[in-house]
């Protein structure tokens, strides 16, 4: 076990957290990993019905599915620096996607 010290107001709040789920941050604070949720993501693109190819940029869609049956929706932009931006997309709720043979749902 590893014990988080700590001095004032915020030692009434001292509290034991496993060695593995502490990390440290670039200035040496350390920190505790805390899982928020976890569950399955699906990811898709859009593609020109008569050709198939990707359109609008790359464009990328992300879902995550929380086991708890909450999503969460992102776009995937590349830009030209080599990065990806994430911009949160309104739900669409249910919706079927191809797969390349067959229609599925997410």
């Amino acid at each position: 076990m590893f014990l988080v010290l700590c001095y004032g107001p915020e030692a009434e709040n001292m509290t034991r957290f496993p060695e593995e789920v502490l990390t440290r941050t670039k200035k040496g604070e350390v920190e505790v990993r805390s899982l928020i949720d976890r569950g399955r993501y699906v990811r898709y693109h859009y593609l020109h019905p008569e050709t198939g190819e990707p359109m609008e940029g790359g464009k990328i869609k992300l879902v995550l599915l929380a086991e708890d049956g909450r999503t969460e929706e992102y776009f995937i932009i590349p830009m030209k620096s080599k990065r990806d931006l994430l911009i949160p997309a309104m739900e669409k709720g249910p919706r079927m996607l191809w797969d390349g043979s067959r229609a599925v749902g997410l």
